[in-house]
């Protein structure tokens, strides 16, 4: 049950979350919605345990100087608000400074790792960018209305939204019309999601369906491809099921022109939900890992080959290791279409051990980009060969992109105190302007 506190509390940080973190007078800690640094505020509390409270600011007698408007309509503490963004009332460049200590923090706290270095951070349009979704669709049958978009906040339901200010404007535009097609098909309440995926060229749609479509359903898609200049892919069960509701138009792709390399994709592979900010992303770390013509380089969790056809493009032999023989596959494909030499293998990524280390012989640098999991049973492997005076190279530089930093300050730990590398650099990366999401590149090497 939710309670007011006269109290007037001090907002020291962030925290992973979004929110205001405050102490009491009596030193417990307080989780504030809506709340920011060295704000002055009163609190409304939702829940309470021993140790910590959480609730919605209720009040702000002094307010950051970063406060701003949020740029959504959607935006807001109340449930019914849209719960896709919860940053939108802290100035970007200000969200930017926080993940950076959410960054720095996580190194120290939990891997007890200093870089020598911080990177200026990778930053993109704050609007706009985002080129990956997943949107809910419900039918609400006592209201006959269609929701597609976000769910609430803290919420199955799916928010009432005509917009959506992250999505590329010609898409959010779409959010009424996909309603109204929705609304008018026989299936309705049997299409849960539909979800985003755009190339550089192409806007594909992936409309999962819990039951067949009959041929009205199917034309009403048709026509709604012809207007706006989408394409409908359809997903009757699991991801490996698909398929493009029509075979012609151009593929989904992305390019990444600094290194000549075009990537086909699927709409449901894993690509980058921020593709100004994966280019960027690609050059730096390629940039920092500097791959020599002739070295042998290993990218680890290679996907589609994201780093490692720019890797191959630089002269290097390189191998790409991933733990889905499809992906191995498709990155396999994508090398030959772009005329590139690289070698793939499948292997399971979170069972690594020291012997497997040391039976792919010597490398000279690692690629790693892990899943939120991290490279815990890779970064360990490394570890132990080191501390068993094994017969084996260390590779000399690593670069690791990381999407959780909880994880990569553990992977750091590891390699920087039990397997002899220095943590030479370390920066954010703001794949997710407007969320407390935090996405960065850290550096290490040994002598």
């Amino acid at each position: 049950m939710s309670a007011l506190n006269d109290e007037w509390l001090e907002v020291e940080s962030l925290d992973l979350d979004g929110q205001g973190v405050a102490h009491r007078a009596d030193g417990k800690v307080v989780f504030i919605e809506g709340a920011l640094p060295g704000e002055r505020v009163q609190v409304n509390v939702g829940r309470r345990k021993n140790q910590w409270e959480q609730g919605q600011v209720t009040a702000i007698a002094r307010e950051s100087a970063q406060r701003v408007a949020p740029g959504c309509p959607h935006f807001g503490l109340h449930r019914e608000a849209c719960g896709g963004c919860k940053m939108q009332h802290l100035h970007p460049a200000a969200q930017v400074a926080v993940k950076q200590r959410v960054l720095e923090d996580n190194l120290w706290h939990l891997g007890k790792v200093k870089p020598e270095r911080l990177l200026r951070p990778i930053e993109g349009p704050a609007w706009g960018y985002r080129y990956r979704a997943r949107l809910s669709v419900r039918y609400v049958a006592r209201k006959d209305v269609v929701l597609v978009g976000f769910h609430e906040r803290k919420s199955r339901y799916v928010a009432d939204m005509g917009r959506c200010e992250v999505l590329p404007p010609a898409v959010s535009a779409l959010l009424p019309r996909l309603r109204a097609l929705v609304a008018g098909m026989a299936e309705r309440d049997r299409l849960p999601q539909i979800e985003l995926a755009m190339g550089d060229a192409v806007v594909a749609l992936v409309l999962r369906h819990l039951a067949p479509l009959p041929d009205g359903d199917l034309a009403r898609l048709r026509a709604f491809a012809a207007e706006h200049g989408v394409q409908w892919w359809l997903q009757p069960k699991g991801p490996d099921t698909v398929h493009r509701l029509d075979d012609d138009g151009p593929e989904l792709a992305y390019d990444l022109p600094e290194f000549g390399v075009h990537m086909p994709f699927k709409p449901t592979d894993f690509t980058q939900v921020n593709p100004h900010i994966n280019r960027v992303l690609v050059q730096r770390a390629l940039t920092r890992l500097d791959p020599l013509p002739g070295e042998r380089v290993i990218d680890w969790f290679c996907g589609l080959g994201n780093f490692t056809l720019p890797i191959a493009r630089r002269g290097a032999t390189v191998l790409g290791i991933e733990g889905s023989q499809a992906l191995v596959q498709r990155a396999g494909e994508n090398a030959g279409r772009n005329g590139l030499r690289a070698d793939f293998e499948v292997r399971n990524l979170f069972e690594l051990t020291a012997d497997d280390l040391q039976a792919l012989g010597p490398v000279d640098r690692w690629l790693v980009d892990p899943p939120r999991e991290g490279a815990f049973a890779l970064a360990k492997a490394a570890a132990d060969l080191v501390q068993a005076g094994a017969s084996w190279a260390p590779p000399k530089r690593i670069v690791y992109v990381s999407c959780n930093p909880a994880t990569l300050a553990r992977d750091a730990g590891l390699l920087v105190h039990q397997a002899g590398y220095r943590c030479t650099q370390a920066g954010v990366v703001n794949m997710f302007p407007h969320t407390a999401h935090v996405e960065s590149m850290a550096v290490f090497e040994r002598p």
